[in-house]
Parts: C-alpha cells; structure tokens; sequence
C-alpha cells in the first residue's frame, strides 16, 4: 500500500518558523535553587565562614579625629601691603589639605616625638615581638585620613593606628605641626633670632638634662629618694628609737632594783615576803594565807592537846607542806625576776646599737646634704634657663604672627574606646551578603551547567513541546506489574498517571483512528519500554485495538515483560519472505499472540545487529499500513535515538511520535537535536513523557498535582 505524504502540523510550521525563548518564572528558579540546595549552600557558608573568619583577624585599628576650624576673615583689605592669609576658594582649602597629607608635615611630626611619645608608638609591636628580638628600629605613623566637612570652614584629621592612645597623640601632633608650619611661613622660617634661640635652647635642654642625670645618678649611688625626705626618715626613726630606749632602760633599772633588794634581804636574812614584788607574785599570796591559818590552828591545839597528838601531828605536817611550797613559789619569784632583768639588759643594748646606727646615718645625711644640694640648684638652675628661654622662643615664633594665622584648632583627638576594625556587623553583613550571592551564583550557574532534564520547563520552553504527563518513579513496582500495570489496574496510584498520558495523547493527536505512534528516547533506560506497554494498555482499556511492536530488534525486551516466547515475529516474518497476503493476525511467522483484553503484541523474532536492512524495505511500513486494516491504534517500541538511528527510519513509516525523558539522565542539546531531526520529517511529534520522578519531585518540578491529589482522595480506597 502507498505511502500518503502528509503536511506538516501548524505546531512544526511554527517551530521552523519561531524560535524558542527561554522564559523562567519564580517557580523555575525555585525549582533550580531547591534542587542544588545541598551543593550550593555548602560552598555559601563555606565562603562566607572564610571571608568572616578572614577579616576577624584582620589586626585592630583605632581611629581617633582632632577638627581644625577656618577663621573667614570678615574684613575688607584695601591695602595692597596688607597680607590677607584668610581662605577665599576651594582651591585653598585643598592646598591646606594637600599640604596636610604632605610628607613635610609627616616629617615634621617624626621629628617631634619625644622618646616616650616614640615608646607608645611602638607599643603594639612590643607585645607581639618573640622573647628576646630587639624592638622594631622606626616607629609607624599611622594612616592619615584629611578632609574638609561638606558645607563648613572645617577639616578633619582622622589616624589610624593600631594603639587608641597613639592615634590620638598622632592626630593631634599633625594639627601642631600643620599649624607650627603656617606659623613659620608666616614669621619667616630662616629668622635668625628664631634659629638663635632654637640653638640656645637646645643647648639648654642638653645642660638641663645633664644636669638631671648627675643629680639622679648621685641619688641612685647613694640610694636616696631625696635628700629631705631621707633626713625626715632617719629623725623620725631616731626619736622613735630614743623613745623606745628610754622606755625599756626605766623597765630596766624598776626591775634591777627589784632584784637587788632581793638580793639584800636574802644576804640579811630577812623575810623575802615583805617585798611586794615578791609577795605578790603567782600563788604566794594565797600560800602565805594558808600557812598563816596553819599556824594559828597549830597554837590553838598547842594549848589542849599534847605535842603527840594526832591533830598535832597533822597540823605539823600540813605546816610543813605548805612551807615547802611557799619556799619553792619564791624561788621561782626570784628566777622570773632575774629572767625580766636578763630581757631588760638585752632590749636596752639592741635599741642603744639601734640609736647608735640612726645617728651614724644622720650625720652621714648631714655630710652629703652639701654635695646634694649643689648637684640640685645646678639642675633647678639649668632647668629655669632652659624655661626662659623656651618662653622666649615662643614668644618669638607664635605671639607676633598670631593674629594672622586664618587657622586654629578645634576639638582635640581622644583615644577610642574600641577599635574600628575589625567591624563585626559590617563583617556579619558583609558574610551574609557574600554568602547569599555564592549561593544564588552557584545554584543558577549549575543550572546553565547541568543540561540534563530536570523540570516542565525545560521541555516546554527550552525545547519547545508539549509536555504529557510525568510518570513517577515505579522501582518499588515488581517488572511483571510495571509493564501490565494498566491492563491490571491493581494499583490506581500508579496507573493515573499513564491514563493522564493516554488523555494528553487523544488531545494533542490531530488524526483519527487507525493510526501509528512512535515510542522512542535518547539513550537506553529512560522508560520507552514501560510507557508504551502501558499506554497500549490504556487505548485498549478504553475500548481500542491496539497492537504493540517490538521494534528494538537489537534488545528486545516486550517478550520477557509478558512472559511470551520471541520465536515468531519481525525478524522470523522477513527472514521467511515478507509475506503481506492472507490472514496477517494469524500468520505463524509474525506470531500476533493476545496479551489482555483488546492488546495484542508482535514480538521481535529474534536480535540482529543490523535490522535496518527490514526498517529500510519498503515492505516495513506496507506492513503497518495492512495492520491498521485490523487494529485502530499500533504503538511501536523502538530503540533509543542517542545509540542507533533505528528510530529515524521507523519514524519515516508512522504517523505520531511520543518521546521519553528520564528525569535528570538525558541532556537537553542533545534531546533538543534529536526532536529537530525528527521533526524534519513527515511526523507529528505529540510530546514528551517525562518518567522517573519521584512524588515529591513531582509537586516542585512541574504544575501537575494529579499524582499526591490521587493518592490522597483515593488512597483509603485501595
């Protein structure tokens, strides 16, 4: 039977016609930032953790800011031999600027720092030096920041410097010397009263510090802290220790005495209770008492009873006893008063050797206060020269030509209290701002990258067709239930989506039954197999004739997924003649067999690694246009375009063709080139079935809902 050339579709004339424009909505680039999240994020914090550790190290800066105020002058100067030093344009005020920046004026301020304004200076290098380097042998100035304020007679001196107290000593030091500099244009740097007294002074300065340092020196060898006040140490350690001395030798001779009378009354015999001290003293007092008492019991007995009685004999030795004790408390009465004398005589020595020393100190004080004194009036005297003439020199230099300087300081510079880098919000900021566009770069640039189909629009409008349907992923589906999964219908979930296919393939198609489709993809395991088995499925479901070709005749597969023998078909039919007469349902060689309801299937017959010896004979496609004599709908399941070209020539024979997309297996150029070749024949391609997505991926990839909405309303049925 002849071939009917047909014209091409108004959707390929408006192909070939227009071309395609790349249009993404919101949701596209949703779709493209939600599906590179986990690589784009990481690399975003990773650059923003970077750049804010990065500049948190950064070393700290101060910056402290004194302000110099323009004097406009409100006179008129009529005079030509009147000098007006007063600022009149701009271009003044950027010299002052300029010369501000200069490195004159930083050479100035170099020279003018003492050694101690030099050691803050260096400060912040000190500290990070190694144990035992040698300091740094210059000192840093700092950045200097000058700059008039918009719309007033003001500048601003601002320095950087890594010590708050350094970059305000040095803010300020730029103010004088910028000052200090006007004032010598103005006077006449050369004068030579000024150049005088610089000299003289310096020279002072010289005497005055010498001076200084034989004073300290003589201090040091001396070790005095000042003459007067180490003179008002040694007299009042000398009245404290005469007091002291005078103290302990009255305690001395009160004892002395003391023991001296005991002394006496024991060479005369006499009663030692009658001194006080001694009777006194711990337990005597108690025991004289008791032995009193004994006494006067012992002469009361006396009287009735005789000397051998027991109360006699008692008291006696009660007496006795007593005795004993009242001897042994004064004897120890004596040793504590010889042992107090002992202490007395070695205190009186110690604070007379004491006394002693104080003196000797005292007068060797008295000795050096001549030489301390010269040394002291040489440097008082130098150093009130050096004052004077340092008065003088001001007054020279400033008090003559103040009136003419059109500048004066404002505010001072203050040390800051906290540094102003590193800035940790402009550093938070910074990170944020840096991570958000590493993130969105690398999530759209991956998406210029990775060409592989991923969403609706990547069919619909950067390939330019219509989209089916999406079928999702079917893995947990066993191989027998995927490829009868329509015919079955045990499983509603997964067959909505083929019959959603089945209706977009009966809107999209402008031609009536009997007719042929094209199964096809791009490269192998992208599910054409599984989409034509059950779209066939579908048309028969719904009252159609449908056979269903194997026409990979290199691997074919539709024999196994029905469990049929591939003895008979294509390749057994053309290899025994290619007969078209007679019953071709019942033709042994093409072995039609039934596989469901109103579905038939032809198997390959076989493998051959060059079937396009039967795909090229015109009898290939007589025989599809007999098979439509007996079926309304024949689906074809062809080889993937990307590995044969197979598919091409089966294409010149049918009259639609269905193109399968893997989800994020094949790449668009290259799906893109191989519908163009297609097109460029006699075919209407209906559309692309995009397969393999999961349900998740389904409600962000694409504006089809059907499968979660499915489940949800019906799942409960099942």
């Amino acid at each position: 039977m002849s071939e009917v050339p047909k014209s091409p579709s108004p959707s390929k004339q408006a192909y070939k016609d227009d071309e395609i424009i790349e249009r993404r909505t919101l949701r596209d680039y949703y779709i493209i930032l939600r599906e590179r999240l986990w690589i784009a994020l990481p690399l975003a914090l990773v650059v923003a953790i970077s750049v804010a550790y990065y500049q948190s190290r950064a070393t700290p800066l101060y910056s402290s800011t004194a302000t110099l105020q323009i004097d406009k002058p409100e006179k008129i100067v009529t005079t030509q031999n009147v000098v007006d030093t007063g600022v009149d344009s701009d271009a003044e005020l950027n010299t002052y600027l300029q010369v501000i920046r200069s490195g004159k004026i930083r050479s100035r301020v170099m020279e003018s720092l003492t050694p101690q304004e030099r050691q803050i200076l260096q400060r912040p290098y000190l500290k990070d030096l190694p144990a035992g380097s040698a300091p740094p042998a210059g000192v840093d100035l700092g950045s200097i920041t000058v700059q008039s304020i918009r719309g007033t007679f003001l500048i601003s001196v601002s320095v950087s410097h890594r010590d708050p107290e350094a970059a305000a000593l040095l803010s300020n030091r730029y103010v004088q010397q910028f000052i200090q500099s006007l004032l010598d244009k103005v006077g006449g740097s050369n004068d030579y009263a000024v150049e005088y007294l610089q000299k003289r002074a310096n020279q002072l300065l010289d005497a005055a510090n010498t001076a200084d340092q034989r004073l300290q020196d003589y201090m040091r060898s001396q070790n005095l802290v000042s003459l007067d006040n180490s003179t008002n140490i040694v007299q009042t350690r000398l009245s404290a220790v005469n007091g002291a001395l005078q103290e302990v030798r009255l305690g001395r001779l009160a004892v002395e005495e003391q023991y001296n009378l005991v002394q006496k009354y024991r060479k005369d015999g006499r009663n030692l209770l009658e001194i006080t001290s001694i009777a006194n003293y711990g337990s005597i007092p108690d025991l004289s008492k008791q032995l009193e008492s004994l006494q006067r019991d012992q002469a009361l007995f006396a009287e009735r009873y005789l000397e051998r009685h027991p109360k006699m004999i008692n008291v006696a030795n009660a007496i006795s006893v007593a005795q004993d004790q009242l001897d042994t408390a004064i004897k120890l009465a004596i040793a504590d008063l010889k042992t107090n004398l002992e202490k007395s005589r070695a205190n009186e020595q110690s604070l007379e050797q004491e006394y002693a020393s104080q003196v000797k100190e005292q007068l060797r004080l008295r000795d050096l206060s001549i030489e301390y004194k010269s040394l002291e009036n040489q440097s008082a005297v130098a150093r009130n020269n050096y004052a004077q003439i340092l008065d003088r020199l001001s007054q020279t230099t400033t008090s003559k030509y103040l009136e003419k300087i059109p500048v004066r300081p404002l505010d001072l510079a203050t040390p800051d209290g906290s540094p102003y880098t590193p800035d940790f919000r402009r550093i938070t900021r910074t990170s944020i701002g840096l991570g958000l566009v590493v993130f969105f770069a690398v999530a759209v640039g991956l998406s210029f990258v990775d060409d592989r189909i991923k969403s609706a629009w990547d069919i619909e409008s950067f390939i330019g067709v219509n989209l089916l349907g999406i079928i999702p992923d079917l893995n947990t589906l066993k191989d027998d239930e995927k490829y009868r999964l329509v015919l079955d219908n045990k499983n509603q979930t997964g067959v909505e989506p083929f019959l959603s296919v089945y209706s977009s393939v009966k809107i999209h198609s402008k031609l009536d039954f009997p007719k042929s489709i094209l199964v096809t993809s791009t490269i192998p395991g992208e599910g054409k197999t599984l989409i034509s088995s059950n779209l066939a499925g579908a048309f028969a479901r719904h009252g159609k004739s449908v056979l269903l070709i194997d026409c990979d005749l290199r691997r074919p597969m539709l024999h196994r997924h029905f469990n049929k023998p591939n003895e008979a078909g294509l390749i057994n039919w053309f290899d025994n003649g290619a007969k078209l007469d007679g019953d071709l349902v019942n033709n042994p060689n093409l072995g039609i067999v039934s596989i469901g309801e109103n579905i038939s299937l032809i198997s390959s017959g076989g493998r051959s690694k060059s079937p396009t010896q039967l795909l090229e004979s015109p009898v290939f496609g007589q025989l599809l246009e007999r098979l439509k004599k007996n079926f309304d709908l024949i689906v074809v399941d062809s080889p993937p375009l990307g590995a044969v070209t197979d598919s091409l020539l089966i294409a010149e024979r049918v009259d639609e063709v269905i193109y399968v997309c893997r989800f994020n297996r094949a790449f668009r150029k290259h799906i893109r080139l191989y519908i163009k070749a297609l097109r460029s024949g006699k075919n209407e391609l209906l559309g692309v079935v995009l397969n393999g997505l999961s349900p998740r991926r389904i409600e962000y990839y694409s504006n089809y809902r059907y499968y979660r909405s499915y489940k949800k309303y019906y799942g409960t049925q099942e």
